[in-house]
């Protein structure tokens, strides 16, 4: 037995433990990960403007991969700290649980509130540079991973204030990428431009020949955030329901709306850090909608009778209040307790009651003064619930005929033997029986299943719920992936890690992946949030010269580099054009498209989900004008296959 003893404990000092384990800080060490580091820096300068002392900041992406964020706040101290005697400025970037957020004094609000967020960067930087702007000089230190480089040396003279943190991710940690991307930093920046009326966020791409900026400023707050979320689509109330109160310090900020769809939308925000899991204040929130209309209903007779009566024993849920609610919950919490620092769920239990309260107050004040709102949502909550007992009575249904088939499971599924072990397992969505009947043939049976789709599938955008679950094209690939939909829907119970859509590459193709990416969207977007939908990337070409080895490639630069390749004898080389995956036979489609060694897919990802909402409501939705509106607007990066 290996000895054990006092020597064997480690003790990391410093940073060392944030680049020992920097996904205990930053959740990954992949693009979400590198992204977040952005987030903490930014985070800084939004709790100086939250504070009432900068109202610009600036983030630029520079060339190799370096990054610039910098403010018009006070600056960072640089004086030396009366107990640990090294300058703030040291301090701030060096040690963790070392800030100004702990002082209520210096912020009353703040989303950086464990003290982590840029010492967390220095430590995971290759270098980073921080210059401070006050009391009429310009003070600079440079770090590498972390550790002093320099001291905090006075550079110059200025009158201007504020804050610069510019550093260079290391690769040796963020070994996947660390290029950061445009448009998931834009995303992030546009929700604290929403989030903060009045402050004035700058974002640049200078990495750009031509470098490109945009400003990203909303006088009209959540309000304006709300519209953004629902734009193009047919809303009740016409300006959304504000509430926004201030109690035991707490602020609660609130703008919601109905649309003419049936799934829910709500962000939550505290301090401006995105709550994804939700939390207290969401509690709170759906609490009080739910005593609210409920206490409406009940209290008018007449509104009742006119909107008909549910099954005996049938209630309106919260479920059924929630169809087509947009909202956007932004609250400042003094001392906000997360579960864990990457900050995704609130843990206070007085927000709970706090917004609970404040919202059952403003919407009953709200519904009083406006009934022809309330019955218009009051109808539509109705309606739902009809929809949802139609729904599980067809589910109900077809849980009796999947019990009487034996194991429930569609009749043309061949599926993989591999049954315990879903991160080893594969499902290839195929169109037709004849690309199913080549994949059936090429797959490795062990690990990959084959589902093939026939007949024309549905446009989910169009219809309601209960038409899904009773959809005899859709039922398949539900039973398969063994998940359930919607509000039932369990992530834990999928069959499959891997959900490969597996089309031809032409225009049908195309339709056939947008319908299911719809579905999937609508009814199952944990499965996209968590990386497991694919698409298969077959060849496009197969080029072959003689008996010998073909190439197979994927666009026609690979064609024409194949073939040049070849030199003289490109003439003699048979180029076959291939027009769907049923032209290939088990071994062609095996080699090319499924092949975990050789193969080439695309992970389907939403780094926004309101852009992602707006393009599927635009694209397969029932209004004509914004989807032709769509379509001119983006014809010119169309690649057709004519």
């Amino acid at each position: 037995m290996a000895n054990y003893d006092a020597g064997n404990i480690q003790v990391l000092k410093g940073l060392e433990a944030v680049r020992k384990r920097p996904g205990m800080y930053i959740g990954s060490t992949g693009p979400r990960g590198l992204h977040h580091l952005v987030y903490e820096t930014v985070d800084n300068c939004i709790d100086e403007a939250m504070a009432g002392y900068c109202d610009t900041i600036t983030i630029a992406l520079e060339q190799n991969d370096v990054v610039r964020v910098e403010d018009n706040g006070r600056g960072i101290p640089v004086d030396i700290h009366p107990t640990e005697k090294i300058s703030a400025l040291e301090l701030v970037l060096t040690r963790l649980h070392a800030g100004g957020k702990f002082d209520k004094n210096s912020y009353k609000v703040s989303g950086g509130l464990h003290g982590v967020g840029v010492s967390c960067v220095n430590a995971l930087s290759d270098w980073l540079e921080a210059t401070v702007m006050r009391d009429g000089h310009i003070y600079q230190q440079k770090y590498a991973i972390g550790i002093p480089k320099t001291k905090v040396e006075q550079i110059g003279d200025s009158d201007k204030h504020g804050t610069i943190i510019r550093w260079k991710a290391d690769k040796t940690i963020f070994t996947e990428t660390t290029q950061y991307d445009y448009d998931v930093l834009k995303n992030r920046l546009r929700e604290l431009a929403f989030l903060n009326s009045g402050i004035t966020i700058i974002f640049r791409d200078e990495r750009l020949e031509t470098p490109k900026e945009e400003v990203l400023r909303f006088e009209g707050g959540i309000n304006e955030f709300v519209a953004h979320i629902d734009e193009g689509k047919q809303v009740v109330p016409e300006q959304p329901i504000y509430i926004c109160e201030e109690r035991d310090d707490v602020v609660t900020e609130i703008s919601l709306h109905y649309n003419s769809g049936y799934s829910e939308n709500i962000l939550t925000f505290v301090n401006d850090i995105n709550t994804r899991d939700g939390g207290t204040h969401l509690d709170g929130f759906r609490s009080a909608v739910r005593f609210v209309l409920n206490k409406a209903l009940d209290a008018n007779e007449k509104l009742k009778k006119s909107l008909g009566t549910l099954d005996k024993d049938e209630k309106l849920t919260y479920e059924d209040m929630s169809s087509g609610l947009t909202a956007v919950i932004s609250m400042k919490v003094p001392e906000p307790e997360f579960e864990g620092q990457t900050k995704e769920k609130l843990g206070n239990t007085e927000v709970r009651t706090i917004v609970d309260q404040i919202v059952k107050e403003k919407l009953t004040i709200y519904f009083e003064q406006n009934p022809a709102v309330l019955e218009t949502i009051l109808r539509k909550a109705m309606d739902e619930a009809k929809a949802r007992i139609a729904a599980r009575k067809a589910k109900d249904n077809m849980r009796k005929k999947n019990a009487s088939d034996g194991f429930g499971l569609p009749a043309k599924l061949a599926d993989c033997s591999e049954k315990h072990d879903p991160a080893s397992c594969e499902v290839y969505i195929v169109e037709g029986d004849s690309a199913g009947g080549s994949a059936k043939k090429g797959r490795d049976p062990k690990h990959q299943a084959i589902l093939p789709l026939w007949g024309k599938m549905l446009n989910v955008e169009k219809v309601r719920p209960e038409k899904v679950i009773n959809n005899d094209k859709l039922e398949p690939v539900i039973a398969t992936l063994g998940t359930g939909i919607g509000k039932d829907f369990n992530i834990d119970k999928l069959r499959y890690h891997k959900i490969i859509i597996m089309a031809d590459a032409d225009v049908d193709g195309s339709h056939i992946r947008t319908l299911l990416l719809t579905f999937f969207f609508r009814y199952m977007p944990q499965l996209i949030e968590n990386g497991y939908v694919y698409l298969a990337m077959p060849p496009l070409f197969k080029v072959q010269l003689g008996k010998k080895e073909p190439v197979y490639c994927y666009s026609d630069a690979e064609r024409d580099a194949a073939l040049e390749a070849l030199g003289e004898q490109r003439e003699k080389a048979d180029v076959q054009r291939y027009k769907g995956l049923g032209e290939m036979d088990g071994k062609q489609l095996w080699e090319t498209t499924m092949d975990p060694a050789h193969r080439k897919m695309r992970v389907v990802t939403i780094p926004d989900a309101i852009a992602a909402d707006q393009i599927f409501s635009v694209c397969m939705g029932e209004e004509v004008e914004p989807r032709r509106n769509f379509i001119e607007e983006h014809s010119s990066y169309a690649n057709l296959d004519i």
